[in-house]
């Protein structure tokens, strides 16, 4: 049964909680023979960015997300999800070589945004960004995008230019957080609540601005009550939607007239690419 009953801003509060899924788990109970990879092969290691090959059934994939742990020492160690320019770059490396061997890319987003230190912004973070989505905009294989907790800003855009984008009932993604959103508007965070009702940001709201493909229902109460429910509804989504998407001549076209839509007051017609 749907949880339609809660506010915009208590769905913000669930997508934050430490309690749901994260990419580990949804590697874990989804995928078989994950076999990681690290690094961005000019710097470092970003372990706020988590990626590698693995098995979906009998397919193989590359699955990449932001990383966000469930305790204090374990966010210390990815920094609470928030990637540095090195993790989107990595991020990047495993994109290109899904491409050169023909393997569907899946990312899961959870994160508040992309680092917002001087170092990062020094060693290139809205570069690393915007070289992400221009690579993601041009991949000629099957990109499917899920939204699973908090989808912040440019941080979360950069894994999120799928052919389908899923989202979790509970989830958000917005170009800011409904703090950022009062505390510009308003000059006063505290009216976060109120920002939350007119942002648009829950699943079904995007759903209905055509930003989303699907919302994947939770448990009453959220994903982390009945975790395994939403690891067999998601394995059935990503199932179907890798299904549609092998039967679309091509998904470089699509994806681009999928995001040209929005905005314009109509939806993309996949349709269209798949005769």
């Amino acid at each position: 049964m749907a949880d339609t009953q809660r506010s915009a801003y208590e769905r913000v509060q669930l997508a934050r909680s430490k309690d749901r899924p994260n990419i580990q788990d949804y590697i874990d109970h989804l995928f078989t023979d994950f076999f990681e990879q690290r690094g961005d092969r000019a710097s470092m290691d970003d372990g706020s960015i988590v990626g590698g090959i693995a098995m979906l059934g009998d397919r193989p994939v590359t699955v990449i997300g932001h990383r966000k742990g469930k305790t204090l020492e374990e966010n210390v160690r990815c920094n609470f999800g928030m990637p540095q320019p090195e993790g989107y770059r990595k991020a990047l490396r495993l994109m290109k070589q899904a491409e050169k061997f023909d393997r569907p890319i899946i990312t899961f987003i959870d994160t508040p945004g992309a680092y917002p230190g001087m170092a990062a912004e020094e060693k290139g973070q809205g570069s690393a960004i915007a070289h992400c989505l221009a690579a993601m905009s041009r991949l000629t294989v099957p990109v499917i995008a899920v939204v699973t907790g908090e989808g912040g800003s440019g941080g979360a855009l950069a894994l999120g230019m799928g052919n389908s984008v899923l989202m979790l009932e509970h989830a958000i993604y917005s170009v800011l957080s409904p703090e950022g959103f009062a505390s510009i508007l308003w000059k006063d965070s505290s009216r976060s609540n109120e920002a939350a009702q007119v942002m648009g940001l829950t699943a079904q709201d995007l759903l209905n601005l055509g930003v989303i493909d699907e919302v994947i229902p939770e448990p009453l109460g959220g994903a982390h009550q009945n975790p395994k429910q939403i690891y067999r509804r998601l394995d059935a989504a990503l199932t179907e939607q890798l299904e549609r998407l092998s039967k679309i001549k091509d998904l470089q076209r699509h994806r681009f007239g999928k995001y040209r839509a929005m905005g314009n007051g109509f939806l993309y017609d996949a349709g269209r690419d798949s005769q």
